[in-house]
């Protein structure tokens, strides 16, 4: 049977500008990611899978170098839309059977930074484009 959610503090229930994480204590607390995130109400926007793909079609060689690749693109249609990472509510992962996803995460690491959020990372069998290894999607408010 189901664990039943205790209703959230009242301090959580403020609307708020930006994202709200949410961490219940009875869980392993991870500096990486949020087991939750309230988000507040505003526009939404929703970032299509991107792949590691260089903006003259290249795909580059290599766990590290696509996810790398992968998250800048990420990061600029978040720009597009006058948002950020700060702002990102959920993001997925979805990586090839077989890569190394502690290289993938270092790499995706070091261009996200240190901005929590609820992450989901799925091992797949393939992508639509031959020799993708990852791919990346986004649910990000943005900011009024």
């Amino acid at each position: 049977m189901p664990r039943a959610t205790p209703p959230a503090p009242p301090s959580v229930r403020l609307m708020t500008a930006k994202p709200t994480h949410l961490d219940p204590e009875e869980f392993h607390s991870n500096p990486a990611f949020t087991q939750g995130v309230i988000a507040p109400a505003a526009q939404t926007l929703y970032v299509g899978g991107q792949l590691g793909t260089e903006s003259t079609g290249k795909l580059p060689d290599g766990i590290e170098a696509q996810t790398t690749q992968a998250m800048r693109n990420v990061l600029t249609v978040l720009a597009a839309a006058g948002t950020g990472p700060e702002h990102v509510v959920k993001l997925n992962i979805y990586l090839v059977n077989g890569v190394d996803a502690q290289v993938g995460y270092a790499a995706s690491r070091s261009v996200w930074g240190d901005h929590r959020t609820a992450i989901t990372v799925v091992s797949t069998a393939g992508h639509a484009r031959p020799g993708a290894l990852v791919e990346i999607d986004a649910v990000a408010i943005i900011p009024e």
